[in-house]
């Protein structure tokens, strides 16, 4: 009944958008709607915003129009009404994702776990919308979704760690000036490569005297170095075997969900700690040990791994105890020539080349993509009624041309950063959100960072976690995304309550 309901009042909103009038190139007037959502057993009526904010470097000149999508309620108190920026990462990535998928107004429905089918795509009103909560700005990095480099721009005034920490801090400058939202309380929400872009960013607004009341980190990785599969070889941190403890508990939880486990069934809940356990001592200590580690520990060791992940003993051997996490994609159901995900491992596919160490691509992106590209353009276009002649870029290959180096540094480390926010602002609040599925961003790299702050007692308490049932995009699996809405709910009463 409720999808009918959401179906109906998406036809009287297309109704009302004026005919289209397409604008060539990024210089499109703002589209601004009138709207109402139903949250909690209250109705809440909001302004929707579709538009551009003009980026300028020291000259004056423009260099950046960034596009955002903003939902706010009508007839709040700004100085009390909270405004979160949201923003997927990539880097190269629009935020189309969240957007379409996470806590705005409106969401499209796919597949749990598999394929969604090709249009007409499902767009339903949200009941897990964080609308009730606070005003919503969703916004698009430089040269992704409908923002585009103009004028004086040029990629590398934005393609980098610091360029882009740069333009996400004037893009919010400028939104809170021209809406006068100074005296709202603020926060950031960040997927992916956005949260290391919030834990620098949440310290740079803060030297620029815009203080920030608390950030929600989904699916973090604030120091590469744990992550090396990404940019970095193994030689930049030691041999690279931290990764392979750090990604361990992962790996079980999706054998587990795939049913891979040999031995007695059992729960997520009672596995997880044993593996957790077994990766920071026993595995660590004989991962350090090399050729120095006797032969019983040795084959203890593959016993574990064995029993841990389903993957053969014989095969873990061959691995030297070191099994790489998209070796472990392909690996897992090399008899069946399946694949599983990097984002998501519940969604699975096929190798073309069935011994291929590494998936031909990720099954997630072919489950979910054309739904949310398809349903993004279609909420932006024709129900926010935003005319323009743009292709809507959900990502780009920024990632070939980007600056990795964070003040001058690599491996990009921005731990540093969040702990040096935390220490500036003592009643700043972090929400960790992370997906046991997700081989993106382990679960366990996260914690193993956030516990390595260096932080004193009272502020580490600052910190609280979320881990669900699902994969990098929480929000792909309702049940997960009902308990991640539960939790910030939750989260932003109490932050907001603490700061008063």
């Amino acid at each position: 009944m409720r999808e009918l309901i959401g179906a109906l009042a998406l036809l009287a909103l297309v109704a009302a958008v004026p005919a289209a009038r397409p604008t060539p190139g990024p210089n499109a007037p703002d589209a601004v709607t009138q709207h109402t959502i139903a949250l909690g057993g209250r109705t809440y009526a909001y302004t929707a915003r579709a538009g551009t904010i003009a980026l300028e470097n020291d000259k004056g000149e423009t260099t950046c129009r960034m596009f955002y999508t903003a939902f706010t309620v009508d007839g709040a108190d700004p100085r009390t009404r909270p405004v979160t920026f949201f923003y997927n990462g990539g880097p190269g990535s629009s935020t189309v994702w969240l957007r379409m998928g996470s806590f705005g107004p409106m969401r499209v429905q796919v597949g749990d776990g598999v394929p969604t089918p090709d249009a007409p795509f499902s767009l339903v009103e949200n009941q897990y919308s964080l609308l009730d909560r606070s005003d919503l700005v969703f916004v698009d990095a430089p040269d992704t979704g409908f923002s585009r480099i103009v004028d004086a721009g040029k990629p590398s005034d934005f393609f980098g760690a610091d360029p882009d920490v740069r333009a996400f801090g004037q893009f919010i400058s400028r939104y809170v000036t021209t809406f006068g939202r100074w005296n709202s309380p603020k926060f950031l929400f960040g997927e992916s490569y956005g949260t290391p872009r919030s834990a620098m960013l949440v310290n740079y607004l803060q030297k620029q005297g815009i203080g920030i009341n608390g950030v929600v980190l989904l699916s973090s990785v604030l120091d590469f170095s744990l992550d090396w599969d990404i940019i970095f070889s193994p030689a930049a941190i030691g041999g690279g075997d931290w990764a392979f403890p750090l990604y361990l508990p992962t790996e079980a939880a999706s054998s587990w969900y795939h049913h891979a486990l040999p031995g007695p069934p059992t729960t997520l809940a009672a596995l997880l700690p044993q593996v957790e356990d077994f990766a920071m001592h026993e595995y660590l200590n004989a991962l350090a040990q090399g050729a120095a580690l006797s032969p019983d520990t040795y084959d203890d060791v593959v016993a574990k791994l064995h029993q841990y992940t389903g993957l053969s003993e014989r095969y873990i051997r061959l691995s030297n105890l070191r099994v790489p996490y998209w070796r472990y994609l392909t690996e897992l159901n090399r008899n069946s020539g399946i694949m599983t995900g990097r984002y998501d491992n519940r969604f699975t596919s096929y190798n073309l080349d069935r011994i291929n160490d590494r998936p031909d691509f990720d099954p997630t992106d072919a489950a979910i993509d054309a739904a949310f590209v398809g349903s993004g353009n279609y909420f932006i276009r024709q129900i926010l009624g935003y005319q323009t002649t743009l292709i809507y870029r959900p990502t780009i290959n920024a990632i070939r041309q980007w600056d990795w180096k964070h003040n001058g540094n690599l491996p990009t480390n921005t731990a540093q950063d969040l702990a040096a926010a935390m220490t500036f602002d003592p009643d700043l609040q972090i929400f960790s959100a992370n997906g046991y599925y997700d081989f993106a961003t382990p679960f366990f790299a996260t914690v193993y960072t956030l516990d390595h702050l260096m932080l004193p007692p009272e502020l580490q308490k600052n910190i609280s976690y979320g881990f669900y049932e699902s994969g990098h995009m929480v929000y792909l699996h309702p049940a997960a995304l009902a308990q991640f809405h539960a939790d910030l709910e939750n989260w932003y009463e109490r932050t907001l309550r603490a700061g008063r």
